[in-house]
């Protein structure tokens, strides 16, 4: 296995991460000290990050219903807490994706740098449903807008599935991740987003899980989390 790879089932960072952990040159296999992400290793090497013995640790993925100035972050150097402090694990989690801070509702949290993977990379368009209540009622063509996709300062969005759900409300399901995307997108029809809420992750929906609250998936919903097929709109 790849030394990068290596260490993101250990839960030490996503793989992204864990590439620049290694250009740093603190990490050493066998007390030598590696900067090539590549390089190949197994279970049985010597594997320390700053001195530190890493080992595999179990796969955890979590769902918490994250409230509105959490961050999406594994720590928070500033006064606001970080979402993984609402989750009682001691593995080393980190997100997948991201919510802004304004935003509620489900947010997966992982140690498996390869799920995390398969989840966000834009190649797999899983998609991601949400809520959210609009300053304005909606006209019809602000919704045909969005659904044909929306001319943005980084460029055009893909079409969206997008269905009127109330007076002001309406549900938007997006295969891309770009920051604030639904915000934006709504803000670029002429309208603006009050409050916003992710349902749904792939196949795994938000469901009765209160406010704050997180659980452990089970074993089964992270096979279909693994299998979530991809989504053209």
């Amino acid at each position: 296995m790849r030394l990068a790879k290596y260490l993101a089932h250990a839960g030490v960072a996503s793989r992204r991460k864990a590439e620049e952990i290694i250009a740093k040159g603190v990490v050493t296999v066998g007390g030598e000290v590696v900067t090539d992400p590549a390089r190949d290793v197994d279970e049985g090497d010597d594997v320390r990050v700053n001195g530190a013995p890493v080992g595999a640790e179990a796969r955890e993925v979590w769902a918490v219903n994250k409230p509105a100035g959490v961050v999406s972050t594994a720590r928070e150097p500033g006064a606001r807490r970080a979402v993984v402090e609402l989750v009682d694990s001691k593995a080393r989690l980190y997100p997948v994706g991201r919510l802004d801070a304004d935003s509620t509702g489900l947010l997966l949290l992982t140690n498996d740098g390869a799920l995390a993977n398969r989840l966000t990379h834009p190649r797999y368009e899983v998609p991601k449903t949400y809520r959210a209540r609009l300053a304005k009622a909606p006209r019809e063509r602000e919704l045909a807008r969005l659904r044909g996709g929306v001319e943005l300062e980084d460029g055009p969005t893909a079409p969206a599935k997008v269905r009127k759900v109330g007076d002001r409300e309406i549900e938007i399901v997006l295969r891309e991740g770009r920051n604030r995307q639904v915000r934006r997108m709504v803000d670029a029809v002429g309208n603006r987003v009050v409050a916003l809420q992710r349902i749904a992750f792939g196949p795994l929906r938000l469901g009765d899980l209160a406010e704050s609250r997180a659980r452990r998936l089970s074993s089964s919903e992270v096979r279909e989390l693994r299998a979530a097929p991809t989504h053209r709109v």
